[in-house]
């Protein structure tokens, strides 16, 4: 199983630039960072690009509703991203959520020979994912309900005879009762959406119970390794208390390979 690190894109360039060079350092396979709508995400993830080689970097997830493939082709150009370490990541809420993933995909992928993620929550994206995309981006998932999710995708796969995307989960992992609040406060923030509301309801579990939070760095492994062969590459989201660059550090370190 692979593992990626994320970061929150509002953040600082030093951070993100910090965060990067320790990932790749340390052996990490991808870098990603979100795409709020208050912060440019190819724009963040451009800081991460300059300062590594090999890393694989992604964002998860430009949402289409609120910028169209036209928009992001035009961002992925201005900042010179390399195409080939590239993890495009779109997805988009209801209504209409299904055809706009589809006609998202195809444009965008008529415009740039890069992979595409898809973000996938429920059992129609997940098949839908399966059918058109590179990889698949779950999020605030347990192992159990990812695997379940993950068949949805080799369904939508099998059914356009095509092979099954790379699949990605997004594990949110704090480190220290601090951080552990921070992690509180997102989860908090998830469960008002109704899209995660709904899904937390289906699965029957607090938003929290789906993340790590740890009180040591063994306990981010132990963590981790309870997604060994449900997924292709576990995703790091970095939760910490006081935002700074000794903080990422540390949780790209407690979650690298030995």
């Amino acid at each position: 199983m692979g593992l990626g690190f994320a970061v929150f894109a509002g953040t600082t360039p030093e951070i993100i630039r910090a965060s990067a060079r320790e990932a790749e350092r340390l052996g990490v396979n991808s870098f990603w960072v979100n795409h709020p709508g208050s912060t440019d995400g190819l724009a963040a993830l451009d800081h991460a690009a300059r300062e590594t080689r090999r890393l694989e970097l992604g964002i998860g997830v430009i949402p289409l509703h609120t910028r169209g493939p036209e928009s992001i082709v035009q961002g992925v150009t201005a900042n010179t991203l390399p195409l080939d370490r590239l993890l495009l990541g779109v997805g988009s809420p209801n209504p209409e959520a299904l055809k706009r993933v589809r006609s998202g995909i195809a444009e965008l992928r008529s415009k740039l020979s890069t992979r595409l993620v898809v973000a996938a929550l429920g059992p129609q994206m997940c098949r839908l994912a399966g059918e058109i995309a590179d990889g698949v981006l779950f999020n605030w998932l347990t192992p159990e309900y990812a695997r379940l999710s993950a068949d949805r995708v080799r369904e939508g796969a099998a059914a356009a005879r095509r092979p099954t995307p790379q699949l990605y989960a997004y594990v949110r992992a704090a480190l220290g009762p601090a951080a552990g609040d921070r992690l509180q406060e997102e989860a908090n923030r998830y469960a008002a959406i109704p899209a995660y509301a709904a899904n937390f309801a289906r699965m029957g579990l607090k938003p929290v119970e789906t993340a790590i939070a740890a009180e040591s760095p063994d306990a981010i492994r132990r963590g981790l390794a309870k997604w060994q062969g449900v997924v292709d590459e576990v995703v790091i989201r970095a939760i910490t208390a006081k935002d700074t660059v000794e903080e990422h550090v540390a949780l790209v370190r407690a979650a690298a390979p030995a």
